[in-house]
Parts: C-alpha cells; sequence; structure tokens
C-alpha cells in the first residue's frame, strides 16, 4: 500500500505527535508499504528518507504550548506536488483542525483521507470560531481516529462527528531492553519534558522538592529536556539547587536508559493533555509512575491501577506521594509489574494493526464507491483513458 502521511509540526522540535508519526512510519515501511511523511523542516534538518520537507515552520501560540506550523501559499504548491508525485492509495493527515500542512492537504487531496485527533481542549475559542472554516475540508475526511475519549470529545464538541479512539503508540520492547545508567540510578526522580513550557508541569516539581529533600536529602532529581536550566531553579533555595541534575536533550536510546534507571518517574503536567506518551515509554522501562490526575494521564494509567496519581499542581500532595514511594521498594516492584502489564496494549503491534484496519476499510470503500460509478456509467472511464482491465 502506498500510504502519505502529513505531520502539522516542525519535524526538527521533538514532540508527541512527530514521535507518533515517526513510529507509525518506521512500523509500516517494515511491513513492506511505501510510506512517505511530508512535514515542515529547516533547510539543515537532517531527515530520514521517508520524510519530505515542506519548507521552514514558524513559531504559533496553540493550545496553551507554542507549536511550530507550516502554512501559506508556498506549503499549499508542496502540499500538491507531493500529493501528486506520491500517487497514494491513503493519506493520514494528523491534527487537521491545525493551521498548517494537514489543513492544506485536506482541501488539495483527493481519494480515502484518515485523519487523526492529538488535541485534547474543551474549550478551544479558536476551534469553533474556524469551524466555518475548517467544515468543507473536514467533510472529505473518510474515517476519523482520536487518540484518546478525551481528544474525541473535543472532536464532537468543536467539529462534530465522531471518531473511532486508538491511543498513541509505543515499541515497548525497545523501552523494556534498554540498560540502566549507574550514574542515574539511586533515589532519583526522573523529568522529561521541555523546561520552559509551564503546562509540562516543572515549576510545581520543582515546587515540591524542597519539601521532598528535607525528608530524603539524598534524592536527586533528573531533568532532561530542553530550555533555560538556570530559570527552571531560581524557585529553589540555593542550597537545594545542586539536587537538580539537568541532563539537556537526550536521544531515544538514552531516555530509554533514563527511563529504566530511575526510581520514579514524575509527569506533573498541569493540562492540555490528551493521551500522555510519556507515561507508556515510562511504563515501558519499568518505572513507576507518578503522575498528576489529568482526565488523559488517569486513563493512560488505569485509572491509577498502573501507576500513582496526586491532585493536578498541588505540590504538596506530589511531594507526599513522592515521598511514599521513594521510602516503599514494594510499592514500586508492584507498580513496576502492573505498569509492564497494562502498557502491551500501547504496543505498535496492535496500534498499528488498528490503523491499518482503518486504512483498509477506506480503501475497500472508495474502490467499491469507483465500481459502482463505472457499472453505472460504463464509458465515462473509458472515455478518460482509466477503464479498468
Amino acid at each position: 500500500m502506498r500510504i502519505g502521511i502529513v505531520c502539522p509540526y516542525s519535524w526538527d522540535v521533538p514532540g508527541g505527535v512527530q514521535f507518533h508519526i515517526r513510529d507509525l512510519a518506521e512500523y509500516f515501511i517494515g511491513l513492506g508499504h511505501d510510506v512517505s511523511v511530508l512535514a515542515p523542516a529547516d533547510d539543515d534538518t537532517p531527515l530520514p528518507p521517508y520524510v519530505v520537507s515542506a519548507g521552514r515552520a514558524v513559531p504559533v501560540p496553540y493550545n496553551g504550548s507554542v507549536a511550530r506550523l507550516n502554512f501559506g501559499f508556498l506549503s499549499a504548491a508542496r502540499v500538491r506536488r507531493w500529493l501528486h508525485d506520491g500517487e497514494f492509495d491513503v493519506v493520514h493527515i494528523h491534527e487537521p483542525s491545525s493551521p498548517s500542512l494537514g489543513l492544506l492537504a485536506c482541501w488539495a487531496a483527493q481519494g480515502p483521507l484518515v485523519a487523526t485527533f492529538h488535541t485534547s481542549n474543551p474549550r478551544s475559542k479558536a476551534m469553533i470560531a474556524a469551524y466555518s472554516i475548517l467544515q468543507a475540508a473536514l467533510e472529505k475526511i473518510s474515517a476519523r481516529i482520536a487518540v484518546s475519549e478525551y481528544a474525541r470529545r473535543t472532536l464532537v464538541e468543536h467539529l462534530g462527528g465522531d471518531a473511532v479512539v486508538i491511543p498513541n503508540g509505543v515499541d515497548v520492547d525497545f523501552f523494556a531492553k534498554a540498560e540502566p545508567n549507574p550514574e542515574w540510578q539511586g533515589d532519583t526522580l526522573g523529568f522529561i519534558g521541555r523546561i520552559d513550557e509551564p503546562r509540562k508541569g516543572l515549576p510545581v516539581l520543582m515546587k515540591a522538592l524542597p519539601k521532598i529533600l528535607a525528608e530524603r536529602p539524598q534524592t536527586r532529581l533528573l531533568v532532561a529536556g530542553r530550555g533555560d536550566e538556570e530559570e527552571a531553579v531560581e524557585s529553589l533555595p540555593a542550597e537545594l539547587r545542586s539536587r537538580v541534575e539537568f541532563l539537556g536533550m537526550v536521544s531515544d536510546e538514552d531516555k530509554a536508559r533514563f527511563l529504566r534507571s530511575v526510581d520514579v518517574y514524575v509527569a506533573p503536567n498541569t493540562g492540555g493533555e490528551s493521551f500522555g506518551i510519556i507515561l507508556v515509554e515510562a511504563m515501558s522501562a519499568g518505572a513507576p509512575v507518578l503522575a498528576s490526575d489529568l482526565d488523559a494521564f488517569a486513563q493512560v494509567l488505569d485509572q491509577g491501577a498502573a501507576g500513582e496519581l496526586f491532585a493536578n499542581e498541588d505540590a504538596d500532595a506530589l511531594a507526599e506521594a513522592a515521598l511514599r514511594l521513594l521510602a516503599d521498594p514494594e510499592r514500586r516492584k508492584e507498580l513496576r509489574e502492573r505498569g509492564s502489564a497494562h502498557v502491551r496494549r500501547f504496543d505498535w503491534s496492535t496500534v498499528g494493526a488498528d490503523i491499518l484496519s482503518v486504512y483498509e476499510t477506506v480503501t475497500a470503500g472508495a474502490a467499491a464507491v469507483a465500481a459502482a460509478e463505472d457499472d453505472r456509467n460504463p464509458g465515462l472511464l473509458s472515455r478518460f483513458g482509466l477503464a479498468r482491465d
């Protein structure tokens, strides 16, 4: 099958949507499908052979974050050329309601279209205001996927229609087989995320840290991600700042080793999350997870059975929960075992097969419609040189 996938966000800025698209493309390539991904990317960005650049992206505030998007006449021309050259059996657009390549592809594409909605934002004024612009494009979509019930709810409430829920996927074995790094072991809390993006929750964790260190002064917080490190610790007393170690951006291999090493992985995100791919990665690596009680996180963690939850934005609750876990190796072992079993439902072997079933359904439907039209107009296709044998 010839599969075209449209990524809305800049390929060179790591994020959950980009990782999902990358892994999905590589899963299908591994099955023998012909896959091309169209994505915004800076000119000097090294790209995998299956990624086609749609040009430089620009930063735009979006869903409580800053997304790097690509839009405009030049982008539209590149979308049309990619669609023409690709001759895809199915085009899979991610975030078609964002002002980026997905929406442009919706307008330009013909044939079977699948769309995945990642965003969870129940009060999106922008999406409501844009409904009339989006409606014509979204009506062309053959099948809709939402990565969680909360992303599905956003779609239903703002844009109408419905979607099948298929979660984000993870290569579970990649994380499970990683070797721990001894330098990251021993009374460690872990955090991965953009340091200077408040909704990722690092300020909440920093606020909780003095209480944790007062009881367990040997504890370290390991932080992986890009951002201003000095600004991140400025709320901490000076004598505690050495207990925070910044690792900067880490490779996929080091991320897996990081998650295999820490005693507790903390996800203090405050909102705007529709799924929580990092939680799945942490469980895959066997890290006990402590997360804010966002609806999406609670769903991923099986309502607290596969990881512990604390009240969102409550630094005291985070500190108390972290102290309990650090002091209780048996509870951490229990969470590792439950998480490792629960996470199998998110493996690409399951998620990829479900997405492929959607592709097969829409392509079969398109073929059936074409056959019916051919039967009604037997001379029509032959007049255009398109008659089937």
